[in-house]
């Protein structure tokens, strides 16, 4: 059980998943999954694909529900939605929206539309070096734009945690490198906590403070790795004997977990 802090804003204790089958049996996707995550921390997942990742973030963000176990806010099991943001793999962009009014779907939805939300739109547009295309639509932006249009969406209220799936899994490598350099900038800005799950480990290990390693299904914690490379990180960070060992334990507990699978 994690050991709980005046300043964890995420709290999981003992969460279990199991999914039903077509043919009337269960499928385990989490098993006894425990961790704190603390006010403005970066904690990136890894693990290989069906271990859990994704279910983690729909429990989270409140599109699953459990079966068991305790996702707790804060010291509260309730929290608004509207304190979290999700960005999905895919941008999932209006493709007859423009930029700026899919910035503002969830303004739109809520009747919430003013002064102050045009305002937050437009100063997301600079934030994401989007001012000069806010008149554009899907279509004519490039992957990369679009992922930070996602992006955008999902910081337009403001939430104090923001949830990451593999957001950046689609794009090429220069790309993501470079948007993986962009997210740690906007972050650095306010610090919001952010849950990040990737499979790429370099990627894990660039952009995080704890890099939460897990077991191939079911999904239950290897390890929690502390990444203790000093900030603002760059590029050049992965060319360090630190850094190179950081992800050679990883992908060492990786490999050791699907060994004893």
């Amino acid at each position: 059980m994690p050991t709980s802090t005046d300043t964890d804003v995420i709290r999981l204790d003992s969460l279990s998943m199991l999914y039903p089958t077509k043919s009337g049996g269960t499928v385990q996707a989490l098993d006894d999954v425990s961790l704190s995550v603390r006010s403005g921390e970066f904690i990136s997942i890894v693990g290989p694909s069906g271990c859990g990742k994704s279910t983690l973030l729909r429990i989270i963000m409140g599109l699953s529900r459990q079966t068991s176990g305790t996702v707790t806010f804060g010291s509260s099991e309730e929290t608004h939605r509207n304190q979290l943001g999700m960005v999905f793999q895919q941008p999932l962009l209006l493709p007859w929206r423009t930029v700026r009014k899919n910035l503002m779907i969830s303004p739109d939805l809520h009747h919430t539309r003013d002064a102050a939300t045009l305002e937050k739109a437009e100063s997301l547009l600079v934030m994401l070096g989007l001012e000069e295309f806010g008149d554009r639509y899907p279509n004519e932006l490039s992957g990369g734009m679009q992922q930070r249009v996602g992006i955008g969406r999902a910081l337009m209220h403001d939430p104090r945690i923001l949830l990451m799936d593999e957001p950046f899994g689609a794009l090429d490598a220069m790309t993501r490198d470079q948007m993986g350099l962009d997210l740690l900038e906007i972050w650095d800005q306010d610090r919001k906590t952010v849950l990040f799950v990737t499979h790429s480990i370099p990627e894990a290990v660039l952009l995080a403070d704890r890099v939460v390693v897990m077991t191939p299904r079911p999904g239950r914690l290897a390890d929690v790795v502390d990444v203790s490379l000093p900030r603002p990180r760059r590029l050049e960070n992965i060319n360090t004997p630190e850094f190179g060992e950081i992800v050679a334990h990883i992908r060492k507990l990786l490999d050791s977990e699907h060994s004893a699978h």
